[in-house]
């Protein structure tokens, strides 16, 4: 199987919908084929890895009182982080609980990725999902069939009015990957009442100019 690699950019979101030029000079990573551009800190994608950060698997043993999702038919569970446990679901009128974020995602789920092709790289986003971040535990994607791996989301702004606002310090919602290495995607979603749901996409379905 190809090695296949993914990397987190590090700097500050200047924008939601796309890089700006300061995010251009401090976006420059080491390309390698067949598909996405790595940094120094690059992992391996497989199962049980994270985006940026440690390991986190099903299997991980979880304390007596804590939930975990059901299997599923087509859910990966080796990429669900284990400790989960169902948060309280009473509206808060700020979308902030799967009750609030699941209609508007399962009615929406045609916009959960998009792929753009810009300067000479393929750019995956999913600011649709972190723009309704607060009603989720869990992210995790899988680019061209190759293993799942959890994409971290960035916290809840619960201190704003907007709390599924994407600030400055959560980083960028997209993935940097070589231009058209994008041919299929698949992400996995567990809200936090540990629900789940898994989407499949084509290039075509979610090419964007």
């Amino acid at each position: 199987m190809i090695d296949f690699f993914f990397a987190m950019m590090a700097a500050g979101l200047n924008s939601a919908d796309g890089p700006g030029g300061s995010a251009n000079a401090q976006a420059q990573s080491k390309l390698t084929a067949p598909s996405v551009v790595i940094s120094e800190q690059s992992v391996v994608v497989g199962e049980g890895v994270q985006i940026g950060g440690a390991t986190a698997t099903a299997s991980v043993p979880a304390a007596p009182q804590v939930q975990t999702p059901a299997a599923g038919a087509g859910f990966n569970m080796a990429v669900v982080p284990a400790g989960l446990i169902a948060e309280p679901q009473t509206p808060s009128g700020k979308f902030t609980t799967a009750a609030e974020v699941k209609p508007i995602l399962n009615a929406t789920k045609g916009n959960w990725v998009a792929v753009r092709d810009y300067d000479g790289n393929d750019l995956l986003y999913v600011t649709h999902l972190w723009s309704w971040r607060c009603g989720l535990a869990a992210m995790a994607i899988s680019v061209n069939n190759e293993p799942m791996q959890n994409w971290p989301l960035p916290p809840c702004h619960t201190q704003f009015s907007t709390p599924n606002a994407i600030l400055e310090d959560d980083g960028f919602p997209y993935l940097k990957l070589k231009q058209g290495a994008v041919h299929s995607i698949t992400i996995q979603v567990v809200y936090d009442d540990l629900s789940m749901d898994v989407a499949s996409f084509q290039r075509g379905d979610v090419l964007i100019p």
